[in-house]
Formats: structure tokens, C-alpha cells, sequence
């Protein structure tokens, strides 16, 4: 995805009349904005969680596909990979978006939110190379080409563990650590 998109810019666009008159008032306009940021990344992972469900599905084709044409070599490692892929999904699915609580040490400031946002903005690429190679490989499987199966596995088994650990560093961007 060569454009990142602004989802936090086009969510204040659309806020209604009524919610921009109360965000101007004093001490509700911060309470607006986290909301709105936090909405914007939520957004963005429910993008990421969408293109690797679909991704998982055209897995389970292949898988499919290979199991009944009896590839038992590689049954394994694709069932494998089909749970990671599960796994990471739910992970990203599940993730913490903002909130840090009353009394909690660490609060989530503004600063941090857009941290936030621009970094799952970035793993938007990172999802789309993912689901780029599934396509690839489906479409290799669809064709009936089964020769480079195991190779496309331990390739996309690699990049969905690239992908999960740049996921996990998340928390560390939030805080401002990394």
C-alpha cells in the first residue's frame, strides 16, 4: 500500500455538528481527540485482522487442495502454518489500542496515540506483502504447479514470523521506548 491513509484526519472531518461543538468546550476537546486517535488506530488493525483472515482462508484452500491431492510432505508444516496464521491474527484482532487507566502508572498520551496510528499504519505493508504471497501461492496451487509448495511454506512461514515480530514491538512504540 503505497498511500498511507489518514484515518484520524477523516475521522474528525466527519464528525457531526454536534460533536464538534462539544469538542470545543474545555476539557472535552483532549477527551475528543484520544478518541478519535484511538478510533483511527482501531480502524487501521481491524484492516490488518481483515487481510489476514482472508489470507488464512485462501490457506485453508491450499491446504485443501494439497491434502487431497495427498502432498503429505507438506501437510505438517501447512497445518502449522495455517494455526500461526490464526494465532497472529487474533493477536493483532486483540491488541491493546490506547487506553491506559486512572490510576495507572504509565498514562497514554496524545504523542503516544499517533505513535501508535503511524505504526500500524506501517505494518499495512507488511500485511499486504503477506497476503500478496498467499495470493501468489493459491495461485500457483490453483494452476495444479505443486513443486515449490515446501519453499512457499518456509517463505511464508518467515514472513508471518517478520511480521509478528514487528507486531509485538507495538507496546514498546506506544510508550516511546523503541
Amino acid at each position: 500500500m503505497s498511500e498511507k491513509k489518514d484515518y484520524y484526519g477523516k475521522a474528525k472531518k466527519e464528525m457531526r455538528l454536534s460533536e464538534r461543538i462539544v469538542a470545543a468546550l474545555p476539557g472535552f476537546r483532549g477527551y475528543k481527540e484520544k478518541e478519535l486517535r484511538r478510533e483511527s488506530d482501531r480502524l487501521i488493525r481491524n484492516h490488518l485482522y481483515q487481510r489476514l483472515s482472508e489470507a488464512k482462508s485462501d490457506l485453508k484452500t491450499i491446504f485443501q487442495k494439497l491434502s487431497d491431492r495427498r502432498s503429505f510432505e507438506v501437510l505438517t508444516d501447512m497445518d502449522r502454518l495455517v494455526a500461526k496464521f490464526d494465532r497472529v491474527a487474533e493477536k493483532v484482532n486483540h491488541a491493546s489500542y490506547g487506553y491506559g487507566g486512572f490510576f495507572d502508572v504509565v498514562k497514554i498520551e496524545e504523542e503516544a496515540l499517533d505513535r501508535m496510528i503511524d505504526f500500524d499504519n506501517q505494518l499495512v505493508d507488511d500485511v499486504d506483502g503477506v497476503a500478496s504471497e498467499v495470493a501468489t501461492f493459491k495461485s500457483e496451487v490453483t494452476k495444479q504447479k505443486f513443486d515449490k509448495a515446501k519453499e512457499r511454506i518456509q517463505n511464508l512461514t518467515g514472513t508471518l514470523d517478520t511480521f509478528e515480530e514487528a507486531f509485538d514491538k507495538r507496546g514498546e512504540v506506544i510508550l516511546g521506548v523503541n
